[in-house]
């Protein structure tokens, strides 16, 4: 059967990030006018809000593991200024990006890029951490864990912040330095002539399932990147004047020859594990309904194209093989948590227990791709027919 989600991997962040009120403690602004006061403090003074820190080095956030439970590797205000201290880096106001705060604790929440300091694998509380890469912990996350879908959420936020950071130190206009803004959610031009305003941007992606209603089977396609066996949804950037329905026409166009008629939005997904020159991307997901069926694959794009039944689909959508795929990659973070003995490998990728290989799989839940063909597959088993299809709502009780 599918698996149901209340919101997809990356969204549903717990973190609240507040737009700037005046005197109000937890705003991005005042809450960063307190952190720097505190960091010029030479004595630790426990005061409301608290703020606890998170460390990225080349994109990947500091992580702790036990018992096959990936945490993310929270430090102290003062505990990440004397380990900075430590490594030479001086921990500044101007260096951490506002996360934001929960509505139970007085807490705030940062991130600070180290990635100048390579040998930065702190022991915190007797437990080993890492800075292990986002997509490991993507896979890695319990999918039916609330608490552990939140973490990644925060993790993914944060990425994509620091990325950001990144990739705009310099004015698109004039060229001259930006400087960060109302606590790194915003840049500006260094230059009183320019004075430019920069905001993180998302970039968006059309993602889609092309469906033949005609002979109940959908479209799905393989990159060379792809992993022996592995097929997915069509997908591609939308262009300058496009609309979210035309890039879809004309990507499934482009890539396969097949001529789509009808689209229906099905549900979106921040996905901030991308490339680093596109710090997030937001992976907008669509039913196509294909008035063609000739494919024509294009193979600068695409490796191949194929139709497959919906009966096919299903045999490949086997829960167990994604249960035990995040449990192979859970025992693979704590093993870079303890520190992997030298010439020891980390675990195995995962393979079914029994039985030959399924001929094809598809992305795990983790992805929108999972969720869109998962939809499609089960209809029936949720009493929708084509008509759900047709009117999806805007929850997941139809995964």
């Amino acid at each position: 059967m599918s698996i149901n989600l209340h919101s997809h991997a990356f969204a549903g962040n717990p973190l609240r990030s507040k737009t700037p009120k005046s005197g109000d403690p937890f705003s991005p602004s005042q809450a960063l006018g307190t952190l720097k006061t505190r960091l010029l403090d030479s004595g630790h003074v426990a005061a409301s809000p608290d703020f606890k820190v998170l460390l990225f080095r080349k994109g990947r956030p500091l992580a702790s593991s036990s018992e096959g439970i990936w945490k993310l590797g929270w430090i102290g205000l003062w505990d990440c200024k004397e380990l900075l201290a430590k490594s030479g880096v001086e921990m500044v106001g101007d260096s951490v990006v506002y996360l934001g705060s929960t509505a139970e604790e007085d807490v705030v929440y940062w991130a600070v890029d180290v990635s100048g300091e390579n040998g930065l694998v702190p022991e915190l509380g007797g437990r080993r951490s890492s800075f292990v890469e986002l997509r490991t912990l993507m896979v890695a996350t319990d999918w039916a864990d609330e608490d552990a879908m939140g973490q990644l959420a925060i993790a993914g936020h944060a990425r994509a912040l620091l990325e950001w950071h990144n990739v705009s130190k310099f004015c698109g206009r004039c060229g001259e330095k930006t400087v960060p803004k109302e606590a790194g959610r915003r840049k500006q031009c260094s230059s009183d002539s320019c004075g430019q305003r920069i905001y993180p941007r998302v970039d968006p992606v059309v993602i889609m399932l092309v469906i033949d209603q005609e002979n109940d089977r959908a479209l799905f396609s393989r990159q060379s990147r792809f992993v022996p066996r592995m097929w997915s949804c069509l997908a591609g950037f939308i262009e300058p004047g496009e609309s979210l329905e035309e890039a879809v026409r004309r990507e499934t166009w482009e890539e396969t020859g097949i001529e789509v008629g009808e689209v229906v939005y099905h549900s979106s997904q921040p996905w901030p594990v991308g490339p680093s020159s596109i710090p997030c991307q937001l992976m907008v997901g669509f039913f196509a309904y294909a008035k063609s069926l000739e494919i024509n694959v294009d193979k600068e794009e695409l490796e191949d194209a194929e139709w497959h039944s919906r009966e096919d689909v299903k045999k490949a959508l086997v829960a167990a093989e994604y249960k035990k795929s995040q449990i192979t990659a859970a025992a693979k973070v704590e093993q870079m948590c303890k520190g992997v003995e030298k010439g020891q490998n980390l675990a195995a990728d995962f393979n079914v227990e029994s039985g030959e290989l399924a001929p094809m799989f598809f992305p795990g839940p983790f992805a929108i791709a999972h969720h869109l063909i998962s939809s499609w597959a089960f209809q029936d088993a949720v009493g929708g027919g084509q008509a759900r299809l047709k009117q999806p709502s805007g929850s997941f009780s139809s995964l």
